[in-house]
């Protein structure tokens, strides 16, 4: 496979309440619904949200199983925004917890984690200063020391 093959690529968050959890990423992350397919039932199998004009899908657990059914989530999704705290804040209003707050961080943004209510951990970053690979490598070792 070479890169021409490669048409998009996205996250898929399996939920245990997809309906909230469109509702929450619409209200803390300005979410907009594209799509949204549902079984007989009424479980949501496929929807696709845009966050800032990146995709993001976000379905009913099933066959897969959510994070906290898994006991957590080795993945953080990351998120680029203007205004980290703002965005932290609201996330908070809608039911996330802290894992690390939002602070300026050595590698030149102000960022932190959370999770979201239904597992997934999002680290909000805020870029502060554009460092080079060398800038960004050197404070790494500073660190290190």
């Amino acid at each position: 496979m070479t890169n021409t093959d490669i048409h998009g690529l996205y996250a898929r968050l399996v939920v245990s309440d997809a309906a909230r959890a469109i509702d929450f990423y619409r209200s803390a992350l300005g979410a907009e619904e594209v799509e949204r397919y549902t079984d007989k039932d009424g479980h949501i199998v496929h929807a696709m949200l845009r966050i800032g004009g990146v995709p993001i899908a976000v379905k009913d657990e099933g066959i897969d199983p959510h994070p906290n059914a898994l006991g957590g989530t080795p993945v953080i999704i990351a998120l680029e925004v203007a205004d980290a705290d703002a965005v932290a804040d609201a996330m908070v209003r809608g039911g996330a917890t802290v894992v690390f707050p939002v602070s300026d961080q050595h590698y030149g943004q102000r960022s932190g984690r959370l999770a979201d209510p239904f597992g997934h951990v999002w680290m909000i970053a805020q870029p502060l200063e554009s460092l080079t690979p060398d800038e960004l490598q050197q404070r790494m070792q500073e660190l290190d020391g």
